[in-house]
């Protein structure tokens, strides 16, 4: 950790320091020709021996005992690092660790940028922006601040991660389970008490010292526990242990782990004194999928508002031309049939809500107001052009029809429609059938395409009534007419001021356009 954590050191193996008298215990037994047997039990004579004699008085290798010297060495290790059992709880799978292990090796423009990819900066931000400029902001603040991360940095990072890994794989070992063995009577993680060790049986607890083995090799006594219990406190905002209490236990430990006397003592109570011990060695890579979950926060959250954005819009779009957002008159082609594609894991309809607006807007405007102006202007209108007449007639007439095509596409999928029925059948099918769900997804597809055939056409030609409609109202505000040249004609046998006329459908089917534009599809051939 940047100013805060030091990357680990090289752990220290607990079978280091046998030098070449472990190894040539071993050749002695494959290349001199020995009894296997014979060797092992001198080696546990040899062993048992040094063990008598050892200035740690943990072991007494004729009984088979633990001492109390031994529950006392665990005793002081676990009274030093019992506050830290219930600060650094679930540490070592907590997100907000790993967290803040990597921000505090960012520098203050990197803090700055981060705060900006969060979901209160980027939301405030969206009351302001357009969805297209946020996007932009959010991708130039990810790639700068991915860029400060490189290689080398994560590197550290990572390192600095597995130290406290270590750390807390140390603190959390079950020095409590232990003890109790030598003392039933001790309370976990109170020290109030004076406890009475006698020595047991040494099987009773080897497990435990394997077990304890595999975190006490892989802590790195040389770090720099001052800044990393630094770090600590401000992550826990409390002190996770005493550093002058740890400072001085750390030469005991040290001691412990040269003089290899808890790998010995292990070694004679399993009667194998060729027993090897592995560290449990940190290798996390916290890095990549820190940044991963900011690319997919952020991207979800873009996507979100995107959306909230759209849905708010085709709401007041739906009011502007309908009266209200809710909008349904497709008898077939649903949502609530959607509901057996869902179930096939099949996205099923696409585009109701659109044929939906689209059937509501054609039967219950276009064929009564629309077609009641135009029909007076096809009919009545002397017009400038014949080519502006014939355009706006050949959209009309377009859009008249396909009201006449959306009633024959949904009734086309009713059970005892053609599409209907093909559709059911190959739904009862797919899940027994591979082919047929292939066919199913096809039907879909080719259902869907359909549907977004009617979107765009009908687009396409609301449009272009729209844009004669316009020029009518800026014909109207003329001098000289030039669109069409009886103004006050038409005028009369509608019985309606026009250019008010004119603007309220013009309104109407502008709003109209904006509201399939949210559902036209570019045609991909």
């Amino acid at each position: 950790m940047a100013n805060k954590l030091d990357a680990p050191g090289k752990p220290q193996s607990g079978t280091k320091g046998e030098g070449g008298g472990f190894l040539q215990r071993l050749f002695n037994i494959f290349l001199g020709g020995g009894d296997p047997d014979a060797e092992r039990k001198k080696q546990l004579r040899l062993l048992g021996k040094d063990l008598t004699h050892s200035r740690f008085k943990f072991y007494r290798p004729k009984s088979f005992e633990a001492l109390p010297g031994l529950a006392r060495f665990f005793y002081e290790v676990y009274k030093t690092v019992a506050p830290a059992q219930v600060s650094l709880n679930n540490a070592a799978s907590s997100g907000v660790l790993k967290a803040f292990v990597i921000e505090s090796f960012l520098g203050a423009e990197q803090k700055a940028i981060l705060e900006r990819l969060t979901e209160p900066y980027i939301m405030e931000q969206s009351k302001t922006k357009a969805t297209k400029d946020l996007q932009e902001q959010v991708k130039h603040d990810m790639i700068n601040f991915f860029a400060a991360i490189d290689a080398e940095r994560s590197t550290q990072i990572d390192g600095a991660y597995n130290v406290l890994l270590t750390f807390i794989n140390f603190t959390n070992f079950d020095f409590y389970f232990l003890l109790k063995k030598f003392d039933a009577n001790i309370t976990e993680r109170s020290f109030a008490y004076n406890p009475r060790f006698e020595p047991i049986s040494a099987d009773y607890i080897a497990d435990d010292m394997a077990d304890f083995l595999e975190v006490f090799m892989s802590l790195n006594l040389e770090a720099d526990w001052k800044r990393i219990f630094g770090a600590l406190k401000e992550y826990r905002n409390i002190d996770v242990i005493q550093i002058d209490t740890w400072q001085k236990l750390i030469p005991a430990l040290a001691e412990v782990r040269k003089g290899q006397i808890l790998e010995q003592v292990v070694r004679h109570v399993k009667q194998d004194p060729y027993m090897l011990f592995s560290p449990r060695l940190a290798n996390e890579r916290i890095v990549e999928p820190y940044i991963d979950k900011i690319k997919n926060q952020t991207t979800m959250l873009i996507q979100k508002i995107s959306q909230e954005r759209r849905s708010s819009k085709i709401e007041e779009l739906s009011k502007a031309v309908f009266g209200t957002s809710v909008i349904l008159r497709m008898k077939n082609y649903t949502e609530k049939a959607n509901l057996v594609y869902a179930k096939k894991m099949l996205g099923g309809y696409i585009q109701t809500a659109a044929l939906n607006y689209l059937k509501a807007y054609l039967m219950d405007y276009f064929k009564k107001d629309i077609r009641e102006l135009v029909d007076v202007l096809l009919i009545r209108g002397q017009w400038g052009t014949n080519i502006q007449s014939q355009q706006l007639s050949d959209s009309y007439h377009v859009m008249l029809d396909m009201s006449d095509q959306i009633i024959r596409f949904d009734d086309n999928l009713a059970d005892d429609g053609d599409m209907g029925s093909r559709l059911r059948n190959a739904v009862n099918k797919a899940d027994r059938d591979k082919d047929a769900g292939k066919y199913l997804r096809q039907l879909l597809k080719d259902t869907n395409d359909m549907a977004t055939a009617i979107v765009n056409k009908s687009a396409v030609n609301l449009i272009t009534i729209g844009r004669h409609l316009r020029g009518m109202i800026d014909d109207l505000s003329k001098p000289h007419h030039e669109m069409i040249l009886n103004w006050r004609e038409i005028e009369n046998v509608s019985g309606k001021p026009m250019k008010e006329h004119l603007t309220q459908i013009y309104k109407k089917i502008y709003y109209m356009v904006q509201l399939l534009q949210y559902y036209v599809k570019e045609d991909k051939e």
